[in-house]
């Protein structure tokens, strides 16, 4: 097949920040941009390292509040590229402590402040609760399905979409009865599973903004076979609304 042109996504500290199987968002992400036809070329940013010319779609994963403390100087060093990349329609996926980092601020639960980006209208408290376990979301993707654990509360401000509402889980606070947030392509969650190979419709909405960018044309989907992704996620949700 002859290629429809070249992705390039750009996974965002994968050494301090994906260690709840997040790498698997981008593994997923790779393929299936492959599977549509087109190429895909990977590019990891480690602290310190320029941040690549060409970026059409970016990853985050998950970590612990050392590892969200040891990337801070060099997100904020990169802080006005990723925002303008945000507002010009390039579309993201921040997991967990990348979601967190995305937002305004973060503060530990020792009373550290870690300063965010603020491209999600969104701030973070630690606290001594840990909210873990599976979670049903209702998206405009559809039905969504992952796996929580986190301490950190996340409130969002006034006009903040969230990526979904709460079927079954916690959420971003427990309270709220809303998880993630959402503006413009960018989408933050505390969701792993890794997330998106049970989620194809969430994949396919973030390739396709990333296809217009990189080729100034319309997203052209090849008919994919998703039967195992529908099954897992479809038993996943039915047992989870059991329990």
């Amino acid at each position: 097949m002859t290629s429809k042109g070249t992705i390039t996504l750009v996974h965002l500290y994968p050494r301090e920040m994906s260690i709840y199987g997040d790498l698997g968002n981008t593994r997923c992400l790779a393929a299936r941009i492959r599977r549509h036809g087109y190429d895909c070329v990977v590019h990891d940013h480690h602290p310190g390292m320029p941040f690549p010319e060409t970026a059409h779609l970016l990853l985050g994963g998950g970590g612990q509040d050392s590892g969200q403390s040891r990337v801070e100087e060099d997100l904020l060093a990169i802080g006005d590229r990723l925002r303008g990349l945000a507002a010009d329609g390039t579309p993201m996926l921040m997991i967990c402590g990348m979601y967190q980092m995305f937002g305004h601020t973060f503060l530990t639960h020792e009373g550290v402040e870690v300063d965010g980006l603020g491209i999600l209208d969104v701030t973070t408290r630690g606290q001594s609760t840990r909210m873990i376990g599976g979670v049903v979301l209702d998206t405009e993707f559809g039905p969504v399905v992952g796996f929580e654990n986190h301490s950190g509360a996340t409130v969002l401000s006034p006009g903040q979409r969230p990526f979904g509402t709460v079927r079954v889980g916690h959420g971003n606070d427990g309270v709220s009865g809303t998880e993630g947030a959402r503006t413009h392509h960018v989408i933050g969650s505390y969701l792993h599973g890794p997330l998106l190979p049970a989620n194809p419709a969430v994949t396919d909405a973030l390739i396709a903004p990333a296809v217009e960018l990189a080729t100034g044309r319309p997203f052209e989907p090849e008919d994919t076979d998703d039967r195992l992704a529908d099954e897992a996620r479809t038993r996943q949700i039915a047992r989870l609304l059991a329990t």
